[in-house]
């Protein structure tokens, strides 16, 4: 039985999940909460391995089906090792990343659609869900002007805006479809702004 309590954040390129996932961190801990933080893909020896496949420039030959199916191979792994023993040991499981992504990046991105990531889904993750996903959701074009400052880009990094408009409009797609668990985050805004967003969101839906 699952006794703690699986965050996801979710969102496009540039929309600073990883700083707010730092944020969350430092302030879930300082209210006495044990914390593991993971990502996705990633996460565990054979999914990082994967994640280097899935991120590499060189393997732009990958097509959409062999990239969905890496993903929930690295997710599975992912979830056996880490998010079901951290969930029933009452941990707190913060996962930047998570199933959503799939339905954004390979059902919308990609243009597999929902139903084809949904069939996978079923597969690996039978009905485990986040209890709350923070979506980060920026416009396009200001994502990727953040984006352009970090260096080299990676496999998914260098795509078309268009295809960036098609995962925001997929992430959108899903967090009305699934209003009980996402909330919505205005990620275009400044830093400070951002976190106050996010945790009056974790203080008004978790009563932390």
């Amino acid at each position: 039985m699952r006794r703690g309590l699986f965050i996801s954040l979710e969102g496009g390129e540039g929309a600073g999940k990883s700083t707010q996932n730092r944020n969350i961190i430092d302030w879930l801990t300082s209210r006495g909460k044990t914390v593991v933080e993971t990502r996705e893909p990633g996460g565990t020896f054979v999914s990082e391995q994967i994640r280097k496949v899935l991120l590499d420039t060189r393997n732009a030959g990958l097509n959409a089906t062999a990239e969905l199916l890496l993903m929930f191979a690295a997710r599975s792994q992912l979830v056996e090792e880490v998010i079901l023993p951290s969930l029933e040991a009452g941990k707190v499981v913060i996962c930047d990343r998570f199933a959503d992504a799939s339905y954004a990046y390979q059902g919308g991105g990609r243009q597999l659609g929902a139903h084809t990531v949904a069939a996978v889904e079923q597969l690996v993750l039978k009905d485990l869900q986040p209890d709350i996903t923070l979506l980060f959701d920026i416009p396009v074009e200001q994502g990727m002007q953040r984006v352009a400052g970090r260096g080299a880009a990676d496999r998914f990094e260098v795509e078309s805006l268009q295809f960036f408009e098609r995962v925001r409009s997929a992430y959108l797609e899903r967090a009305a479809a699934f209003p009980e668990r996402f909330r919505i985050i205005d990620a275009s805004k400044d830093e400070a702004q951002v976190w106050q967003q996010v945790k009056d969101t974790l203080q008004a839906g978790l009563g932390l």
